[in-house]
């Protein structure tokens, strides 16, 4: 974060001297106006070349393997299995309800089931259990 802070205070500082050379040497008569606006341009083309790089190709996190074993043993059902991404994932009862198109009391009766299964207490105690046993 710092880095990139410093290279872009660094590259308005540059355009800013580059703006203010360029004042000059214009009333001056030495550089000619289509000089000073292609100089511009390619400087802007080079910050959008650096600005792509270090924002559009970030590599990719590699997930672990999920283990569907240690889901079979724990006798967790597909629902609950879903129930238990959904909550990973942040959303509350009723959001999860309304995406998968049952109740609020099913959604509860499913993550009480969970919280039971996974020896949990609340649900991001299940969810840390769920990610340390790679169910999730």
């Amino acid at each position: 974060m710092k880095k990139t802070i410093l290279v872009f205070s660094l590259l308005i500082l540059a355009i800013f001297l580059f703006f203010q050379f360029s004042k000059y040497a214009f009333i001056s008569s030495d550089f000619r106006v289509e000089f000073v606006i292609g100089i511009i341009a390619i400087v802007f083309f080079f910050v959008g070349i650096y600005i792509n790089k270090k924002s559009l190709h970030k590599t990719a996190k590699v997930r672990p393997t999920i283990d569907t074993l240690k889901i079979k043993e724990l006798e967790i059902t597909k629902r609950e299995y879903e129930v238990l991404t959904k909550i990973s994932e942040g959303l509350s009862n009723k959001e999860i309800a309304e995406v998968l198109f049952l109740s609020e009391s099913t959604i509860k009766t499913h993550v009480s089931n969970l919280l039971v299964k996974l020896n949990a207490k609340r649900r991001t105690q299940a969810v840390q259990i769920a990610k340390s046993l790679q169910i999730i």
